[in-house]
């Protein structure tokens, strides 16, 4: 059975490249191996690989499983939670006279898909727009649907909300799955929609995991106490042992964010961060100098 190639190798980047560096790359590619453009025989095996890496490496969530596992994170029962695949969800098909182009979107048939981002293009013949500026090179092209952006707060990102947009100058009530992330593009009938997500004082995300940070006394720390974190549902107790040391992170497992493409579920983890006072009285250093001595 023959390997599969690096994706980094496939785009041709670093792995410490960023998110633009991935982007630019596939761009620079697509447009150089796209079959309707090249003609030579290895031109759609070329595309193919060229999208599948991307499809990887521009998720955060893939591109983490991808670093940590390789290949072996997306075969089937690799342990990452549902459809996880590059490959998984539901097929979707741009049609353009005699071309086509096939690629994956992820959604429960419900409510908006979670489109794949085509390096910044709208759709993959949009790359021939760009190439031929402006001009479609396969005659006039089906209506682009409109773009609309929409701000969310940190927790109705995470916990899915339905919001009222204009869309033509008409009101209308629209359904946000659980778990997007900043910049996620949904895919509604009749329009695309991109997500910016508030930055949030409590909560800071990674992938699909929460991190909080709570601040505890030097007794409590030493003694070990019960204390209340907050979770993106509702605060719960949270037990502290004794003699935790400062810069302690402590999990919370399945108390972070749903995944919007399979049943996965993210973790908090609850940074414990010390509180030392300022000022003591004349018998709070008493005691300290006696539990020093000994």
């Amino acid at each position: 059975m023959t390997s599969k190639r690096d994706y980094y190798e496939i785009l041709g980047i670093s792995k410490n490249a960023t998110e633009a560096e991935i982007k630019s790359a596939y761009r620079r590619l697509a447009l150089q191996w796209h079959p309707d453009r090249n003609k030579s025989p290895e031109a759609e095996a070329k595309f193919k690989e060229i999208n599948e890496a991307y499809e990887v490496l521009s998720n955060k969530d893939k591109r983490a499983a991808y670093d940590q596992f390789g290949h072996a994170a997306f075969e089937p029962g690799a342990g990452f939670g549902g459809n996880y695949g590059p490959f998984d969800g539901q097929q979707r098909t741009y049609r353009q006279g005699p071309f086509q182009y096939t690629y994956t979107t992820y959604g429960d048939g419900m409510g908006p898909d979670i489109g794949f981002d085509f390096g910044g293009f709208s759709d993959p013949f949009e790359i021939f727009a760009q190439f031929f500026g402006g001009a479609n090179p396969f005659g006039s092209r089906a209506t682009r649907k409109p773009r609309y952006g929409i701000s969310l707060t940190f927790l109705e990102a995470a916990k899915g909300t339905e919001k009222e947009i204009n869309v033509g100058g008409k009101k209308k009530k629209i359904k946000i799955p659980a778990g997007v992330d900043d910049g996620t593009t949904l895919n509604f009938d009749e329009f695309y929609l991109t997500v910016e997500v508030q930055p949030d004082k409590v909560f800071r995300r990674e992938g699909l995991d929460v991190y909080v940070e709570k601040e505890i006394s030097f007794p409590e720390a030493a003694l070990g106490a019960i204390v209340t974190v907050p979770t993106i549902d509702k605060e719960v107790n949270l037990r502290i042992r004794p003699g935790t040391q400062p810069g302690t992170l402590i999990r919370l497992a399945g108390k972070g964010i749903k995944s919007p493409r399979s049943s996965r579920i993210g973790d908090e983890y609850v940074r414990i961060q010390v509180r030392v006072p300022e000022r003591l009285s004349r018998r709070q250093k008493e005691l300290l100098e006696q539990f020093e001595e000994a």
